[in-house]
């Protein structure tokens, strides 16, 4: 049977995000997929693949692991790239893989596309494009005056902040296939309507003595008041529970391979490095600890170690609703 890739069968919304499937038929196995397919700054591309083979297939013992990877490319270089994982599935003959790439919160206008390579064996290997179109997006700007002791954090080069910023990048660039913890749309982690600052706003710090920097902010402020309740946007194990010198007391919980959110600058904890939590529990209260010209909750989004729109997964990103 001659292999055929299906454009687009449908187009639907969920509230933020553009969703589409296609289909892939062959003799030895159906690919159907769903995916998001607005390519956005600031926000990420996740692939959910459906692999099914006929009910009579046996596997053999030494039949290889099935295999996928999905690229973002601008023209036709690859700019961002990362393993599926598998997912449980109730069906023997039926392979569930998803994964997930963030979109530059700097990406510019230009020639962009999406890309799945599919392994079913080690030479039955097929490339897709992936109908996409580009969405761009503007972001605000912002100017902090900071006093002294705000200055002297951003500011320090010491070591020991040096070492708390290599520890959390090494946290959150680090991809575990097999901790998949919650496939569910996020909810915020507080009743607070009130933002101060979102994520991708170019920001221009003024220190107290006349210099100044400029710098992306990765989350979402919310403004509320100390003491007010921080709760976990989806269950995960939490991998961080500490004092940082920029951040102050900080939350960081473990969702799916390399997606991870973060709680700062808050006043108390309520949990600790290797609990699992559920969504919705608590994990502390805000406060204005660390770099913070006020009481507030700092709450972001990595994947793969950039940061995505916190927004982007309040919505069924993972296509679990279908």
């Amino acid at each position: 049977m001659k292999k055929i890739l299906l454009s687009i069968l449908c187009i639907f919304q969920f509230s933020l995000i553009f969703a589409a499937s296609a289909k892939y038929e062959s003799e030895n196995y159906n690919l159907n997929l769903n995916y998001n397919d607005v390519i956005t700054p600031g926000d990420a591309i996740f692939v959910r693949l459906n692999i099914t083979v006929p009910k009579t297939h046996k596997k053999s013992k030494n039949e290889p692991e099935k295999k996928a990877t999905l690229q973002l490319l601008q023209d036709k270089k690859v700019i961002e790239s990362a393993p599926f994982y598998s997912l449980k599935s109730k069906k023997t003959n039926i392979t569930e893989m998803l994964c997930g790439i963030p979109v530059s919160l700097w990406l510019k206008d230009g020639n962009y596309s999406l890309k799945l390579i599919y392994a079913d064996t080690d030479t039955d290997i097929n490339e897709f494009i992936l109908p996409s179109r580009l969405v761009m997006r503007t972001f605000p700007e912002e100017v902090l005056q900071l006093d002294d002791r705000n200055t002297s954090i951003k500011t320090d080069n010491s070591p020991e902040r040096a070492a708390q910023i290599d520890k959390l990048n090494d946290i959150l660039f680090t991809t575990m296939p097999s901790d998949i913890y919650s496939l569910k749309k996020f909810t915020t982690p507080t009743e607070s309507q009130r933002y101060t600052a979102y994520c991708g706003d170019r920001r221009t710090y003024v220190y107290s003595n006349g210099k100044s920097s400029t710098s992306l902010h990765y989350g979402n402020d919310y403004g509320v008041p100390t003491g007010t309740e921080v709760k976990a946007c989806a269950a995960g194990k939490v991998v961080m529970a500490e004092s940082r010198i920029s951040t102050g007391w900080s939350v960081v919980v473990e969702h799916l391979p390399g997606l991870y959110s973060l709680y700062y600058h808050m006043n108390e904890l309520s949990v600790k490095e290797g609990d699992m939590v559920n969504q919705g529990q608590l994990l502390g209260k805000s406060g204005a600890t660390g770099l913070a010209t006020g009481p507030h909750l700092h709450w972001e989004v990595r994947l793969n170690g950039s940061a995505v729109r916190p927004e982007f997964f309040l919505n069924d990103f993972a296509f679990e609703e279908d």
